[in-house]
């Protein structure tokens, strides 16, 4: 697979809440830096991190709206939107960067974003972060 179909299959899988077709996307030796999540290292961490898929969250789309590709590197401009368990609804524009190996598979992702629209889901206050 080419960065650019990588990229695509990312976005569609995250979309569709298929978190395990979404990790085969990513090396055995990944390393992530997620904004919220932190440093994630390793595609076994990364699965298992992903087992319960997003938790905290009923609605989840993250919708590419600008994508770039140039030898391994892409980056994509997108925009998050989704409900919480207390119906909270997070509205956030987002950056991602990202590298792949000679296979296409993403050996880095960093992303940036505003943090606060995700407030409600750390908020150990809150029903929908627990």
């Amino acid at each position: 697979m080419d960065p650019r179909e990588t990229l695509e299959k990312y976005y569609q899988y995250a979309n569709a809440g298929q978190w395990m077709d979404w990790c085969d996307l990513f090396a055995e030796n990944m390393v992530m830096d997620e904004q919220l999540a932190g440093h994630i290292e390793g595609l076994a961490t990364l699965r298992e991190g992903m087992k319960g898929g997003l938790g905290g969250y009923t609605e989840f789309q993250n919708k590419p709206k600008t994508m770039f590709v140039s030898g391994n590197e892409g980056a994509v401009v997108s925009h998050i939107t989704g409900k919480t368990h207390l119906g909270e609804e997070i509205q956030c524009g987002v950056m991602n960067y990202f590298r792949f190996d000679e296979e296409g598979k993403i050996v880095y992702l960093a992303n940036f974003h505003d943090s606060v629209p995700f407030k409600p889901l750390f908020d150990p206050n809150n029903k929908a972060a627990q």
